[in-house]
Order: structure tokens, then sequence, then C-alpha cells
């Protein structure tokens, strides 16, 4: 015999979609999810912070042992931007933030991936973080400053939204 549980959970979440179902038509039932109205991602307090204009195109800052990774996709619709410039500068074992040697950037892949090896990341001002920039022209310019979870984390992820300039 199968029983059914009546929990005030089941119940709120039942009628939360009978409400939304009625009100939609059903669509909410059989209309695939999507990214219309996807908000730009705007720049983060002190993530321009030893910023410079500029930063090569590198295949590795330094000697490596740390991975900085993301994407990068198009407010409104969220389509992977590919080609797009994203340079990246840390204060890391070989390096304080504003040392020219600890700044570098590289370009997304096909579906809006960037990835770019570093030196392990350590803490400035009590805070292990990054910094990130979009700065090609093609959209508006944004900075970001991710927080590390732990100095002891071996990657940082950060994810650009951007509006066209």
């Amino acid at each position: 015999m199968t029983s059914i549980l009546f929990s005030r959970r089941n119940l709120l979440a039942a009628a939360g979609l009978a409400v939304v179902a009625g009100a939609t038509g059903g669509a909410v039932l059989t209309v695939p999810a999507r990214a219309q109205g996807l908000a730009p991602t705007t720049t983060m307090r002190g993530g321009a912070n030893n910023y410079r204009p500029g930063a090569p195109i590198v295949d590795r800052i330094g000697g490596g042992g740390f991975w900085m990774s993301g994407t990068v996709r198009r407010a409104g619709d969220g389509a992977p931007l590919a080609g797009q410039r994203i340079q990246i500068w840390a204060h890391t074992t070989e390096g304080h933030e504003r040392d020219l040697h600890s700044h570098g950037a590289t370009l997304t892949d096909a579906d809006g991936v960037f990835r770019l090896e570093m030196p392990q990341i350590v803490p400035a001002f009590g805070q292990p973080h990054g910094h990130l920039a979009y700065d090609s022209g093609d959209f508006q310019t944004v900075f970001l400053r991710p927080v590390m979870r732990s100095a002891r984390d071996t990657s940082l992820e950060a994810h650009f939204v951007l509006q066209p300039a």
C-alpha cells in the first residue's frame, strides 16, 4: 500500500506550484528555463586596486600551482562570450599585487570559459583574494575582487555578466 505524507512543507509547495501553474496557464511546467533578463555584474569595491592597463596575455603567471577560472556571459540572454580578455592579478607567494610580474591576462574559449594558472594566493590585508578585470572595450569595464574561503584553497572562480558599452 502506498502512503502519502502530508506535511506542511509538501502542502505549501504543492499549493504554490498550483498557483504559479494556474497563473501562467501551465507554461511553468512545459517551458524550459531561460536566462532572459540576466543582470550585469557590478564592479566590486576594491576590485581595481593595483590595476595595470594592458597586462600581457600569458600562458601562466609565475610558477603556477593555483588556478583562477570563471565564465563570461552577455547580460540579458546569458550567451557565452568567446575571445574576451580577462586580466588577473593577486598578492601571491611570488610577489605583491602591485608588481608587474603578478599581472597577466587570458582569453575566454568558445564557451566563454577562462582559466589561468598562477602562484598560490596569500592573504593581503587579512584576506586571501584575487583581482580580475574585463577591460577590452566592447562591454562595460568590470573589476572583481573575490575572496577565498581559506588561504589553503588552490583555486578561485569568478564569473562576469557583461553589459554592452
